[in-house]
């Protein structure tokens, strides 16, 4: 038998559709998983009557089969319509895989009335479940699942149908009958708790009147995320089996608000039976005009109360909740949009990819520059100290400079000036004491390069660069007595030169004197190189946030960078050794200059005893004897002549190598090997680099993991929905 659907209209309708179609909508696109919708949702045991009262409710006669029972949330919405007609189909549960969704999306059914429907429907449930892979027989061990988180949407148009759309949900059961397994009870609890723990969510606690309502498992359940009961309402059952007073009592206590009291307050409803004949919705309301029954308020009791108090709950909760709703869409997809960015421009195909590198490549060729030219405003990232390339670089310099003339020699020149004695050493705090070429203080630039960790190596720079730094050590200060030392090289070189020496020796003396230069270099070569590297992997993590890619372009790059630096130490070194091994000589017309300089000053020293004040002139003035002035040198041993002169030519020799060492270190071993040339660190990563890779290192650089495209598939399906959700909700079509 089957039910006939009551022809008296509920007087309540809704007057405003709209809002209601439009959630029905977002529904439809599966929103709820994203933002909680206003719903009516039908929980309670199983065999409390659930498909009973949902069957009065809506008129869809759920079967009695235990195969057939509720299994899957089932979705039921009424439309008014001048047409009379039923859509039946499947929305996919939220973690349904894309061959899951295309098999139960392609289930459509649509039939022409409702008494065909009735007829129909136990059929259309059981192609239904099939198309969900449910198991067609419980008792069976095996063919498939026996629950499903996906929903069956029933839609039932008619002239005499008011708008009302409730969720039912699969009985909560507590032991293990008919094939089903303690997987499944916890799968349809945490089912049950996903349909009820939002806020805009109207509870129906479905309970049986003849079953103690302290044993119902489902108000707890309820009371776990509605802990003041604000929107839980109670339908009582069954109330024909209640036949003891005491329990009849009880139940009237509960409809009058006096036991366990919810806001939403009880309604008491007869369905009908399975054994009852035709009955409609009226005629079930008139077996409650009965003791107590019949002393209950109207509208607490019967189908049709409740389903009007159904009605205007929904159309409430929508209405309140409407504009909080269109502001969470808008808010998540905010959210999301947020999210999609940070993963960066998709990379799934190589052009993809190469594009995406490119573009990292530009943006770093513009930081580099920037960092070169010490354009610190081009981009907020250059906050950062180890971007501050050129700046560290030249303060670098300025502190090898003086370190330099403060030390590298390995023993003091005599000074030849006049107002000094013939061997005066310089003093050792000299270069502390010393202004750089940029006129700041020297120790106030050490103090820059310590607080910039420039000698702090962290152990992956080390284990990136070992075999390319020299790390810093104590340099010596220079010895004194190179009088006597000089005497000792040239009596180890002496020949049968006559009136000169060995030119050999001066090449030895320079190569002694210069001994540091190379330590002294590597170690300037080192910092430079560590500031340089830094540099190129700060500016890598401020334009590649994610890490993967990073990581795997820096492995790409890491080898062209070492060979970099291998090409600027190598450098450095050749002109260490240009200027140690060759055999000293310039063009240079100072050197001429300065070793005249030098040998006036020796005359001077030789003459100043033999010389005579004339005190005609205001300032004091010394007048010399010609004939003094052949005699100076005749107290002086040629070997003691020939050491001067070895002095003289190797100091005005090393004051201007060490000049021109230092301007060659700077120009061709770090401004051209190491910022500027073709061959700089800084241009290996460039757009051309990007062209010439190919396919499977761009996958392996710029390639999205499985789960990064994962991530932003999902991402990016979760913002058209939701624009589409947005689309839906301001739009101003009428339902």
């Amino acid at each position: 038998m089957t039910l006939k659907q009551d022809t008296t209209s509920i007087t309540t309708s809704i007057s405003n559709p709209t809002l209601l179609a439009k959630v029905d909508q977002l529904r439809d696109l599966n929103i709820g998983q994203h933002v909680p919708l206003p719903q009516l949702v039908v929980v309670g045991d199983q065999s409390s009557g659930k498909s009973s009262l949902l069957e009065s409710l809506s008129g869809v006669p759920f079967p009695k089969d235990q195969n057939l029972c509720t299994r899957h949330a089932t979705q039921i919405t009424s439309r008014r319509d001048k047409d009379e007609c039923v859509h039946v189909r499947i929305i996919p549960g939220p973690r349904a895989s894309e061959d899951h969704k295309k098999q139960v999306e392609a289930f459509q059914t649509k039939v022409s009335s409702a008494s065909e429907f009735r007829d129909k429907f136990v059929d259309i449930l059981k192609k239904a479940n099939e198309k969900m892979g449910l198991r067609t027989d419980l008792s069976s061990g095996h063919g498939g699942a026996i629950f499903s988180e996906d929903v069956l949407k029933i839609e039932v148009h008619g002239p005499r149908e008011d708008y009302l759309t409730i969720i039912d949900v699969p009985g909560i059961f507590r032991t293990t009958v008919h094939g089903t397994t303690k997987d499944d009870m916890v799968m349809v609890k945490n089912l049950v708790k996903r349909y009820i723990r939002d806020d805009r969510t109207i509870i129906l606690a479905v309970l049986p009147s003849n079953v103690d309502i302290a044993t119902q498992e489902i108000l707890e359940l309820a009371e776990e995320y509605d802990k003041n009961g604000k929107r839980t309402l109670g339908v009582l059952t069954k109330p024909d089996l209640v036949m003891e007073p005491t329990m009849r009592a009880s139940v009237c206590d509960l409809v009058m608000g006096q036991k366990r009291p919810l806001t939403l307050g009880y309604f008491l409803v007869q369905n009908r039976s399975s054994d009852d004949g035709v009955k409609t919705v009226s005629e079930l309301d008139q077996g409650l005009r009965i003791q107590p029954w019949s002393d209950l308020p109207k509208d607490r009791v019967g189908i049709l109360a409740l389903k009007e108090q159904l009605q205007s709950l929904l159309l409430d909760i929508t209405r309140r909740e409407f504009p909080k709703l269109v502001q969470d869409v808008a808010s998540q997809i905010r959210q999301c949009t947020v999210e999609l960015n940070k993963l960066g421009p998709s990379r799934q195909d190589e052009r993809e990819q190469r594009s995406f590198l490119s573009r990292m490549a530009g943006i770093f060729q513009d930081r580099a520059r920037a960092g070169l030219a010490a354009d610190y405003n081009a981009h907020s990232s250059f906050n950062q100290t180890d971007l501050r390339l050129i700046t560290h670089v030249v303060n670098l310099t300025d502190v090898f400079n003086a370190d330099f003339q403060r030390l590298a020699h390995s023993r003091h020149f005599s000074s030849l000036e006049e107002s000094q004695p013939l061997e005066s050493p310089e003093p050792s705090d000299a270069g502390d004491r010393s202004e750089s070429q940029s006129g700041l203080s020297v120790d106030t630039l050490r103090v820059l390069l310590e607080e910039s960790g420039v000698d702090k190596i962290s152990p992956k720079e080390q284990m990136e660069l070992a075999e390319i730094l020299v790390l810093p050590k104590d340099i010596p200060m220079p010895n004194e007595g190179f009088t006597d030392w000089i005497k000792e090289v040239y009596l180890q070189f002496r020949g049968l030169e006559l009136g000169t020496f060995n030119p050999n020796l001066l090449s030895v003396a320079f190569t002694e004197q210069s001994r540091k230069w190379g330590d002294m270099t590597r170690i300037y070569m080192s910092r430079i190189i560590v500031t340089v590297h830094r540099f190129i992997a700060a500016t890598l993590r401020s334009i590649c946030p994610e890490e993967p890619t990073r990581i795997q372009l820096w492995a790409e790059i890491l080898e062209g960078l070492l060979d970099c630096y291998r090409k600027a130490m190598a450098q450095a070194d050749m002109l260490i050794q240009v200027q140690q091994r060759k055999q000293p000589y310039t063009l240079n017309r100072q050197f001429a200059a300065d070793l005249s300089k030098s040998r006036g000053h020796r005359i001077t020293a030789l003459l100043r005893p033999k010389a005579k004040e004339d005190r005609r002139f205001a300032e004091p003035q010394y007048m010399v004897n010609l004939d003094d002035i052949a005699e100076a040198a005749e107290g002086k041993h040629n070997t003691e002549l020939l050491q001067e002169e070895i002095h003289d030519i190797l100091h005005a020799y090393y004051n201007l190598a060490l000049d021109r060492y230092i301007d060659n270190i700077f120009q061709l071993a770090v401004d051209h090997s190491l910022l500027h040339g073709p061959d700089s660190p800084l241009k290996v990563f460039t757009q051309d680099w990007v062209l010439n890779l190919e396919a499977r290192q761009l996958e392996d650089i710029a390639g999205e993991t499985i789960s990064e495209k994962k991530r932003r598939s999902r991402l990016s399906k979760k913002i058209t929905d939701l624009h589409n959700a947005l689309k839906i909700l301001k739009s101003r079509d009428s339902y």
